[in-house]
Order: structure tokens, then sequence, then C-alpha cells
């Protein structure tokens, strides 16, 4: 997976988004949203600490990672 790490404080704007599975209202989760630039990366961090790390992904390989998740590579 092509990735870099940023800090929150640094992005453009991301619509950020936490699972709808997640429990507790998202508040001991990951949320993940598309960075508003137009460059089509995605950006997913930690949901207890909104101002820390994040990791920006390309489209297509935060895709292929849904999609594995999906098939349950990872069970």
């Amino acid at each position: 997976m092509r990735h870099t790490a940023a800090s929150a404080l640094l992005l453009p704007p991301v619509a950020w988004h936490v699972s709808t599975r997640s429990p507790s209202g998202g508040g001991n989760c990951v949320e993940a949203g598309p960075i508003l630039d137009g460059s089509g990366r995605v950006a997913v961090r930690d949901s207890k600490d909104r101002t820390g790390p994040v990791l920006i992904c390309a489209s297509d390989s935060w895709h292929s990672f849904l999609s594995a998740l999906r098939r349950g590579d990872f069970a």
C-alpha cells in the first residue's frame, strides 16, 4: 500500500467518516475520509487522537485494502 504519514493539523480539509459498525459512536475506532484537495487520497486517523498522526493512502491502495477486508483476507 502506498502511503505517507502527516499531522492532522497540517492536512487540507478531510471528509471524515466513522464506520457505522463502530461501537460507542466511533469513540474507539479509526476514522477515514477523502482529502478534499482533488488528489483522490484518503486519510486515516485514530478517533481518540484527532490531532495526532494521520496515514495518507492513494485512492487505489485504499480501495484494494477495503476489498481485502471484505474478502476476509485478514481473518
